[in-house]
């Protein structure tokens, strides 16, 4: 059980006040007195406030509990956000004096990112001006509705602590002897299930509580001082009654979580057993189902097995599962990895936004410092320590000044350096605007590789993504996972200012290696000029930190904030007041709002109160300038070549990144279709939100424009890049792969069987303009109006027509097909996207049945070309659709114009002539 809080909302104080009422230890200590049984660093006795994370076992009546005290200064989130990666439960504290202040609001996105069931404790309710009432509306407001208070359900005869800890279980069996109806009416509330039982039985079991607890249904609140040790108690009850041991597999697995070193320099890896169970001397290796191709194999023993509560340690024979426990011997660990069954972490959600030079004293080794100071990148991942050759200096990205100065003490203390620190930069990211490819070659004297690489824009946050469509027929698996490792194992940078690489999809097109003379470091050098040489052509954005901030102020300056917040390039959400203050809320720039903490004391003097939380990146608005500042010149970086090496007359000779496609051995024809299809359209005018989810990018209505009969083109392509579909492997290597004559052998053996038209719903949707304006007011009229289309479409055609949405989103959700007059609906299950789906079906069918996909997505038409289907963009299918009704109304105008009498076309000729004398009045019936 982790606990989390703001900076001086009393955590340490709490956990002295746990430890205590539990037996741990026989007095109370203080951070005031420098004498807390979990601040075990001088630096944290001296400053008063958690630096490292720190464990402590409790013996709660029914309950073994595990305490994790994390730190609660913004600067050290990241030791924090580790931990979080272990819990079971978490307790949250609030400051009663100062609310929810932002940092809560980060840890508490935290909680329900890791989804972790949380306790909620109120501290410092002893302090005047603290408002029960309104500090429970709060959180409901600013946490969750759900956040109930449990701290007014004890034994109402005061003796709440011996009940507590007796571990009596007489009330064990059900709340209702302990809670109102209105309180236990309110918890049903929180699920349908347990609402229906609780109408009829009127009654909520203790287990049903625990279970709305572990599901975050229900988050208990407690009112208290830890302090004065009120509320403590009930807090200990509530924790021991209402959590609940998870169920381990037999499986040994662990999660590292930290690396520190003890005070004679052994190296510790922090750990909880999360299955089976840990031996002393137990060989520890690489889990396999964490490692990529190339990655370094590893086996240590386990030496030590230590069980710490504050500074001291038991050593133990074994871990079973649950047990957070410190092991020595171990050389390969990282915090987030994953032993045994358990999978890796993935990457933390905090991370720094500032970049400082460390200066080294005069006479001191460079070589030697980065060294050491790569042991305290070990323990704390986060300040990424990189030596810049071409200024030769050394590096490090920290979260703000209080960080610096635990640095500085750190160096100090651990290696006798006296170590300063520049000024803080502003850590930039770069993407791109459009899809590009990218290609890389290397071909020195005896080594072979190239590589050709898909380069699309990302959902925002969503890091870099790494994917593969090349066929096996053309690069062996080996050589793909090869690259895929490649792609994974190294911080690319970008060609604006160098700054890394993120938000975007990397697809791996095709790729080709020589039998002789390729080994794994040519593919190496390919994979990264070929991301290189595709951000050279593509439109690169800059992308900068943003803070999502909660100003503060009297009523009577919120136009200087507002003014200030516009100078800074931010944007305001609609004003909120309470009584005399107002409330601002918004984004800007961190490299502009930094350092307004101390503006804003100063003209509020010290009433107003700025709550910044990093948002993420987003582009920055003044790029060529950052740009020109930073000056870097990707041509002249070394480490990061843009251009390939190719061999001629026995030698090797670098080509610039602008020459490449002259040069290749391969293409793959993506970009031609690209840039004919897009010509005169603007990416960045693409709400890339917006569309199929399942799709990296959604493109404009022109994209991809075809129609049933002139398939061929991408055929061609297909094969140029691939092959045919059933082909031996490539044995010769010319400069350029010649496209074979294309036969419709193949197409004309299913005229006469089944057609199928399959349609990806959402991209289409979202590629129609008429069909986009509808679904941003109401989707569901868009898909309505779709399916009515193609309904009539199917009318004129008479094939199987097939509409798939995506529902993977949908929480449970499974496979529904659906028949809307003579078409087929389908909506995915949950975790399968439409692609999927659709690529799936022309597998299935795709051999047997004249099979046509429509979509844009064009990874997606490069994928379904390989199973033998053929594919038609939206723009086409529009297309197509409008040409039918033309023909369908042409037809019809035609048919009515050529007789008076069209209603009995269909009738023998005696019969008309006689109903036409009738219409004439010559003969009566």
């Amino acid at each position: 059980m982790g606990l989390l809080a703001h900076v001086d909302a009393g955590k340490t104080t709490l956990s002295e006040a746990l430890l205590y009422l539990s037996g741990k230890i026989r007095k109370l200590g203080r951070v005031d007195h420098k004498d807390a049984y979990l601040d075990t660093s001088p630096l944290e006795r001296e400053r008063g406030i958690t630096i490292f994370s720190k464990q402590a076992v409790l013996e709660f009546p029914e309950t073994r509990v595990t305490i994790l005290d994390t730190p609660g200064h913004v600067d050290f989130s990241a030791e924090m956000e580790r931990t979080l990666q272990v819990l079971d439960y978490a307790v949250l504290l609030i400051n009663g004096a100062d609310g929810v202040q932002g940092h809560t609001v980060t840890l508490w996105k935290l909680l329900e990112r890791y989804e972790i069931p949380t306790f909620i404790f109120v501290n410092k309710m002893d302090q005047d001006g603290t408002d029960h009432d309104a500090l429970l509306a709060e959180l409901k407001k600013r946490l969750h509705e759900n956040c109930m208070d449990f701290s007014e359900t004890g034994a109402a005869d005061g003796n709440s602590q011996s009940e507590a800890l007796t571990g009596e279980k007489e009330l064990q069996n059900s709340t209702t002897e302990k809670f109102s109806d209105e309180f236990l009416e309110s918890l049903a509330m929180c699920d349908e299930e347990l609402l229906e039982k609780y109408l009829e039985t009127g009654e909520v079991s203790e287990e049903e509580l625990a279970s709305l607890i572990a599901d975050r249904k229900v988050f208990p609140c407690y009112f208290g001082s830890a302090l004065k040790m009120n509320g403590v108690e009930n807090l200990i009850r509530g924790m021991d009654r209402y959590t609940r041991c998870p169920e381990y597999p037999e499986a040994f697995g662990a999660k590292v979580y930290k690396i520190a070193r003890d005070d004679q320099g052994n190296r510790l890896s922090y750990m909880k057993i999360t299955g089976g169970a840990l031996k002393v001397k137990e060989l520890l290796t690489t889990s396999k189902g964490n490692m990529a191709a190339g990655d370094e194999v590893w086996e240590e023993k386990a030496d030590q097995i230590r069980i710490y509560s504050g500074a001291r340690f038991e050593l133990a024979k074994e871990a079973p599962a649950g047990t957070v426990c410190a092991v020595t011997g171990l050389s390969h660990t990282f915090p987030g990895q994953g032993l045994g069954v358990t999978e890796n972490s993935n990457m933390p959600v905090l991370e720094p936004v500032l970049n400082y030079q460390i200066i080294l004293p005069e006479g001191c080794d460079v070589h030697q410092m980065l060294k050491k100071l790569k042991e305290l990148e070990e323990e704390d991942p986060q300040l990424h320590i990189v030596w810049d050759e071409q200024l030769g200096e050394i590096h490090a990205m920290l979260m703000g000044d209080v960080q610096i100065e635990i640095l500085k003490r750190l160096i100090w203390e651990r290696f006798h350096v006296a170590v300063d620190f520049g000024a803080g930069n502003i850590v930039y990211k770069e993407t791109i605007a459009a899809p590009v490819e990218g290609v890389g070659h290397f071909e020195p004297l005896r080594h072979y590789a190239e590589v050709h690489l898909l380069l699309e824009p990302g959902e925002p946050g969503s890091g870099l993504q790494f994917f593969t469509a090349c066929s096996e027929d053309v690069l062996d698996r080996n050589w793909q996972r090869l690259i895929l490792t490649h792609l994974e194992e190294k911080e690319h940078r970008g060609v604006l200012t160098g700054a890394p690489i993120t938000d975007m999809q990397i697809t791996l097109l095709t790729g080709r290696a020589h039998q002789k003379h390729t080994e794994g470091g040519d593919f190496r050098q390919a994979t990264y000029r070929a991301i290189r040489q595709g951000l050279k052509k593509a439109q690169n954005v800059l992308l900068e930190p943003y803070y999502e901030f909660r100003l503060e102020v009297p009523v009577d300056v919120v136009g200087r904030a507002m003014t200030d917040i516009q100078k800074m390039q931010g944007t305001l959400l609609p004003m909120e007041t309470e009584e005399n203050t107002a409330i601002l809320k918004g984004k800007a720039p961190v490299s502009t709002m930094r350092d307004y903490q101390k503006e804003v004391i100063s003209y509020t003097r010290g009433m107003g109160r700025l709550f910044c939380s990093l948002k993420g990146y987003e582009p920055c608005k003044n790029q060529d300038e950052i740009v020109g500042q930073i000056g870097y010149d990707s041509e002249r970086d070394l480490d990061n070549p843009t251009g390939s090496v190719f061999c001629a007359h026995g030698a090797g000779f670098v080509v610039p990144w602008y020459e490449v496609e002259e040069y290749m051995h391969l293409d793959t024809g993506i970009m031609a279709e690209l840039e004919d299809d897009l010509s005169g359209e603007d990416w960045e005018e693409v709400d890339s939100g917006a569309g199929n989810p399942g799709s990296g990018y959604q493109p404009p209505e022109s994209a991809y424009r075809g129609s049933y009969e002139d398939d061929k083109e991408l055929q061609a392509i297909f094969e140029r890049t691939f092959g045919p579909v059933k082909r031996e492997r490539m044995s010769s290597y010319k400069k350029v792969v010649s496209a074979p004559s294309y036969s419709g052998s193949s197409s004309s053996r299913k005229r006469d069987q089944e057609e199928y038209l399959l349609v990806d719903g959402y991209n289409i949707i979202f590629a129609w303009p008429e069909l986009k304006e509808l679904a941003d007011a109401d989707v569901r009229a868009a898909q309505t109006k779709l399916m009515d289309i193609l309904s009539n479409y199917q009318g004129c055609k008479k094939c199987t027509l097939i509409l798939v949405f995506d529902a993977y989103k949908v929480e449970g959700h499974q496979e529904e097909v659906l028949t809307y007059h003579n078409i087929h609906v389908v909506y995915t299950k949950e975790a399968e996207t439409a692609d999927q789906y659709i690529e799936k079906t022309v597998h299935k069918i795709g051999r047997q049945h004249q099979v046509t996909v429509a979509t844009s997505d064009g990874l997606e038409q490069i994928i379904i070309m390989g199973q033998g289907a053929s594919r038609i963009s939206a723009r086409g299918l529009k297309e197509e659709i409008e040409e039918t009704r033309k023909q369908l109304s042409q037809e019809w105008h035609q048919h009515r114009q050529s007789s008076h009498t069209y209603l009995f076309d269909h009738a023998d000729a005696e019969i008309a002539k006689l109903m036409e004398e009738v219409r004439l009045g010559k003969k009566k019936l």
